[in-house]
């Protein structure tokens, strides 16, 4: 269902490359082809011209669902803020990228849109250069190590990477152009000490596009700004701080610019979806705007705004964060959950909704996907002949496997509505369990094993489509977890040496209490074959258990058994017979 032709690919990747060499055209002409946009003027938004891809979402923009339409036909350009790379990424974070990461996969797996998303990292900011000071190393060296920080974390929460990272330090000189340029058309002034602020006033009314922006009181600064909205584009530096040279002497950018700066260099003038936290639409998007529409010249930079809600600890009305000191780092988090639950713990609520982060709401997450694996290895028995069954209602399963795929594409197609997918996909797997009822025999009874094939693979299917993997989640749950599977071992090998030692046990001698031979109780040795069979039993699986006098040692191995475990085998099972016979 989701799966695109060779063809498609093709064709995705020759729209790529017009693509790039359309933004590569737009950033060369600078200001003066920029101009060329269209001059709409006041807060209106206008619904663009292009494609419509049969998905509503809500826009930030108008505060409405509105129908998403692109630039160019199966294309999205997507934009989106990303850390600033001082510390640890923590599940308010990984809320947000797992989050708008599943919205991607659902325009791409299921409704054909290539997503080139583009990903900023702050790499230079006052709180990195306070943690370098910190730990007495340089900005730099904290960056980087946070940066590679965030990846793996990104990837171990199985985020899909961006199309491309941009550092705001490689990008410096883009972003003194995009200054220089907001300055030519009028929105920008200089000041004395080598600063640079945005004029509001010189936008007029167009300001204020997202909440809290009417009567916000700007960021602080010193009177020389002509209105206390102003915000800085470029910051003089200060002593022993990182700096760039520019017209304006040393410093280095502002916050808001980095962004406008590197998505007009990734995409031109004009942006499909733009994406972040609720906690950014104001101040940080509205600067975005107001910087990004000055310097094209245009009246809508980007078309749609997407936010997502915040994450809270239960009980608690603040949002996890940094700054607040209530967060759980990612890193801590799986040590507990793998990130198919934490993904199915956002699939339950809207991605725009804030959200409780709870050991309840984790349960019902873990609860969900249970449901679901339990019912996928039912069936898989049921299709193998391994659970005998009353007569199954096919023609009914047929109807409700239908109905839930128009129901999920529905459901996703209004504004990302992932947890009423989630329901119809969660009423289906309670019906197909409602007809797997065993019975202890079945002689004559008419078996359905295509539908619940066709029913496990839309399962798989679907959970695909959201990032879950449930093939191979037992597998990686396994490495993650692995002080429980080495609970698991030690007590199973403590069981198995206990069995052995009372298999293998001898009379007592006379009263000089030295052991005598004298055989084995021909009982015991079925129990001793046993132990044998267990210990050779679990080496497909990747545990070799060695046998050693009376106690016994296991490890996991890579693979089907190699030779050399072959021959420990082999020799442990000698040893055995030996002392036996």
């Amino acid at each position: 269902m989701w799966r695109r032709t060779v063809r498609s690919v093709l064709w995705e990747a020759k729209v790529l490359r017009g693509l790039f060499s359309t933004a590569q055209s737009a950033n060369s002409a600078q200001v003066t082809s920029a101009r060329s946009c269209c001059g709409v003027s006041g807060k209106k938004w206008v619904r663009p011209s292009g494609f419509d891809t049969g998905v509503k979402t809500y826009n930030s923009l108008t505060k409405q669902k509105e129908p998403l339409i692109l630039a160019r036909e199966g294309v999205a350009t997507w934009y989106s803020c990303g850390p600033t790379v001082y510390d640890h990424a923590h599940l308010g974070h990984a809320c947000s990228y797992v989050r708008f990461d599943i919205l991607q996969r659902i325009l791409s797996r299921l409704f054909g849109i290539t997503v080139i998303h583009a990903m900023v990292i702050t790499d230079i900011d006052d709180k990195i250069i306070k943690r370098g000071w910190e730990e007495n190393v340089s900005p730099t060296v904290i960056a980087r190590m946070y940066e590679d920080e965030f990846k793996k974390d990104m990837l171990s929460l199985k985020v899909l990477p961006p199309a491309v990272y941009l550092r705001v330090t490689e990008n410096v000189h883009h972003i003194v152009e995009f200054i220089k340029g907001i300055i030519g058309n009028g929105h920008a002034y200089a000041t004395k000490g080598g600063d640079v602020y945005f004029d509001i006033q010189s936008i007029g009314d167009r300001y204020g596009r997202f909440a809290g922006a009417v009567d916000a009181q700007g960021e602080p600064g010193t009177s020389i700004k002509r209105d206390p909205r102003d915000f800085a584009l470029w910051k003089q530096s200060k002593p022993q701080e990182p700096y760039w040279e520019s017209p304006w002497g040393r410093g280095r950018p502002g916050w808001h610019i980095e962004c406008s700066t590197i998505a007009s260099r990734m995409f031109g003038s004009q942006l499909d979806i733009h994406s972040g936290g609720i906690d950014l639409a104001f101040p940080h998007h509205e600067n975005e705007i107001a910087q990004s529409e000055a310097y094209h010249q245009c009246g809508q930079w980007a078309h749609y705004f997407l936010h997502s809600g915040h994450l809270h600890l239960k009980g608690s009305a603040e949002k996890m964060s940094k700054s607040l000191k209530n967060y759980i780092t990612i890193k801590d988090f799986l040590q507990s959950y793998s990130a198919n639950e934490f993904r199915m713990f956002c699939l339950l609520t809207k991605y725009r909704s804030a959200i409780d982060y709870s050991g309840s709401s984790m349960s019902e997450a873990r609860t969900s996907l249970g449901t679901i694996s339990t019912f996928i290895h039912d069936a898989e028995a049921y299709m193998k002949g391994q659970l005998q069954c009353s007569p199954v209602q096919e023609a009914f399963l047929w109807e409700r496997l239908a109905e839930t795929k128009s129901s999920v594409v529905k459901a996703l197609a209004d504004d990302f509505d992932t947890p009423r997918a989630i329901n119809a996909v969660m009423n289906l797997v309670y019906h197909g369990n409602r007809q797997l009822q065993p019975v202890s025999t079945s002689d004559g009874v008419t078996r359905s094993p295509a539908v619940f094939g066709a029913i496990v693979s839309y399962l798989r299917d679907v959970l695909d489509l959201f990032g879950i993997d449930l093939l191979h989640s037992k597998q990686a749950e396994a490495v993650s977890s692995c002080g429980s599977l080495q609970g698991v071992m030690e007590q199973l090998t403590h069981f198995r040496s206990e069995v052995r030692a009372f298999a293998l046990g001898h009379l007592d001698g006379p009263s000089t209490g030295s052991p005598k031979k004298r055989g084995l109780d021909p009982q015991r040795t079925h129990l001793l074959k046993a132990c044998d069979t267990l210990r050779n039993d679990l080496v497909p699986l990747g545990v070799l258990i060695k046998d050693r006098g009376a106690t016994s040692t296991w490890e996991i191995t890579e693979g089907k058994q190699s030779q050399r475990g072959q021959r420990v085998h082999d020799k442990d099972h000698d040893k055995d017979q030996e002392t036996s016979s």
